[in-house]
């Protein structure tokens, strides 16, 4: 039986990859950091082997290492807010850099041959003029927020210990994905629990920031299978985007959300939710990645948004 390694394990898109990694009979180990939050893969516990650590503390990626021995190895923890990354920029880039180079030293250290795969994210793009869209893998790379930096670094990092010592790292650009489990201080679940709170009377208005700018949104089921294709399919130290190749702005997206709920919203704008600099337009072109591996989206917009909305009927 192969053995995958998630970093991130508890996480949004780490517990739907577990799931999947589960229903293809792998053994499926995780990284937990001391007290995380388990909920996302409560349903999963008794068939997962969790590992306490953090990407901070080297010393526990080696023993972990050596004493999984993974095949595969999906690297997606990270602090992934952006506007998080704002407020608190030093403490992205440690864990999101330094973290990453602490795992990729735990496994040369150990002598180890598994097949990686990073998590990286469109918003390393950043700055995108028109005439650049749809975005390909050679686009350049002008990050807008301390997370874009610290994923344009991981990114390179990658690449450089695939250079250096030849470890098999295959880096993908993710672009937005949403879907059940979603955080809620993430736009698309963040307008889900409040219209559900609307609808349960707890809450008069939903509260929204910059709905203009537009985003290329994928299903999260579609993203872990997209990760999952990645170890077994794609050439190591290349990079690949992931997306659904559509666009919609944040209007729409909430328009479609509204539509979805038979509850009268009224929508207020909210000054704090707005950025001190919004990547306008992210739309991306991932041909590259479709004809290495096949992969297609699956979960239709709408499809996603409903079973994200039905999520925050049940929790709130």
């Amino acid at each position: 039986m192969k053995k995958a390694f998630i970093t991130g394990i508890s996480g949004f898109a780490g517990s739907h990859l577990a799931e999947l990694l589960l229903q293809k009979k792998f053994e499926v180990h995780g990284l937990l950091r001391w007290r995380a939050k388990t909920e996302n893969i409560d349903h999963l516990k008794h068939k997962l082997v969790l590992h306490e650590g953090d990407l901070l503390d080297a010393h526990s990626l080696d023993s972990v290492m050596v004493e999984i021995k993974p095949d595969y190895i999906f690297h997606l923890a990270a602090q992934s807010f952006v506007p998080a990354s704002w407020k608190s920029p030093t403490a992205t880039l440690q864990v999101n850099v330094i973290g990453s180079a602490n795992l990729f030293e735990a496994v040369k250290k150990s002598g180890l041959d598994p097949t990686i795969q990073i998590a990286g994210s469109s918003e390393e793009y950043g700055l995108v003029y028109p005439n650049e869209t749809p975005i390909t893998e050679e686009n350049p790379l002008r990050p807008l927020s301390p997370y874009g930096v610290s994923k344009v670094a991981t990114d390179f990092l990658g690449f450089q210990y695939y250079k250096s010592y030849g470890m098999k790292i295959v880096r993908t650009r993710g672009f937005n994905h949403t879907g059940p489990r979603r955080g809620e201080v993430f736009v698309t679940s963040n307008f889900a629990k409040q219209i559900a709170e609307i609808e349960k009377g707890e809450r008069k208005v939903l509260k929204v920031g910059n709905l203009s700018v537009k985003r290329d949104f994928s299903d999260v089921r579609d993203v872990a299978r997209a990760y999952f294709l990645a170890v077994e399919k794609c050439i190591p130290g290349e990079v690949y985007n992931v997306c659904s190749e559509k666009c919609y702005t944040i209007r729409e997206m909430l328009d479609m959300l509204i539509d979805l709920s038979k509850a009268k919203i009224r929508v207020e704008e909210d000054p704090a939710r707005m950025r001190p600099a919004d990547v306008e337009l992210l739309l991306g072109n991932c041909q590259k990645f479709r004809k290495q591996t096949g992969w297609k989206n699956e979960f239709p917009f709408k499809k996603t948004l409903e079973d994200l909305l039905n999520y925050w009927r049940e929790k709130v």
